[in-house]
């Protein structure tokens, strides 16, 4: 990894991601981790994570429950194609507001997957780059600079890219939206460096490396709305080049 740039090739060695399904009990498996809220927001219970299986599947399970939480795995190598199986079995619901990804209010999301980047301090614009070393400083997290999520977003069209409205750091891509189909797998299969360059390209300069991912994560929440989810993930892997 070039320390200057924060990038890496496709030729730079990378692991495998450790796949979500894998192991023979219902904990997830290591590496991956639970994140939940930074400290002081301790009342937020946390998104419960475990494998199990659906339909005679072994997949995760996700579940929210007025719950904010991730599943993390420390990740670090080239941004290629992502490819994942997903279902949505509850959509986000029983809450004491609506979903809707474009607001503060609303932001909750019934399943996500999200890459984290290496992306230089420099590019962030000057207020916001202020803004994150104090989240930072207050977090006591190496808050990234850059978030791609995928979400499965009941309240949007399919298609829609938007930027988080809570912070600009965390931009993302309704892959399915209101009325997709419910308790059936979806296969999704992402140029990440791709939508990394579209999403942040006030922030990118054309022609330049897209910059090196520092974690790979899975979630659901439900915190701002009050509501419940239920989902499942499997098959996430990197794709050789």
């Amino acid at each position: 990894m070039g320390a200057a740039s924060g990038t890496v090739s496709a030729a730079d060695a990378a692991p495998a991601l450790t796949a979500l399904e894998a192991g023979s009990g219902d904990a997830p498996p290591a590496p991956w981790r639970v994140v939940a809220l930074p400290k002081g927001k301790a009342e937020i219970p946390v998104t419960r994570f475990h494998v199990g299986s659906v339909q005679g599947e072994r997949a995760l399970q996700i579940s929210a429950d007025a719950s904010y939480g991730t599943l993390v795995h420390d990740w670090r190598g080239p941004a290629a194609r992502l490819q994942w199986r997903w279902r949505l079995d509850l959509p986000l619901s029983g809450g004491r507001a609506e979903p809707d990804t474009l607001t503060k209010a609303g932001d909750d999301a019934a399943l996500k997957v999200c890459v984290m980047f290496d992306h230089p301090l420099q590019r962030v614009p000057f207020i916001e780059r202020n803004l994150l070393r104090l989240a930072r400083s207050l977090s006591g997290e190496d808050l990234p600079a850059a978030t791609l999520c995928y979400v499965w977003d009941s309240s949007q069209s399919a298609g829609l890219e938007a930027a988080n409205p809570y912070t600009r750091r965390v931009r993302f891509i309704s892959l399915q939206g209101r009325g997709a189909a419910l308790a059936r797998w979806q296969s999704e299969s992402r140029d990440v460096a791709a939508d990394f360059a579209r999403l942040f390209a006030d922030e990118h300069t054309a022609g330049t490396g897209v910059p090196a991912v520092r974690a790979v994560l899975v979630g659901a929440d439900g915190d701002n709305t009050g509501s419940k989810s239920l989902g499942w993930v499997s098959s996430l892997k990197w794709l050789p080049p």
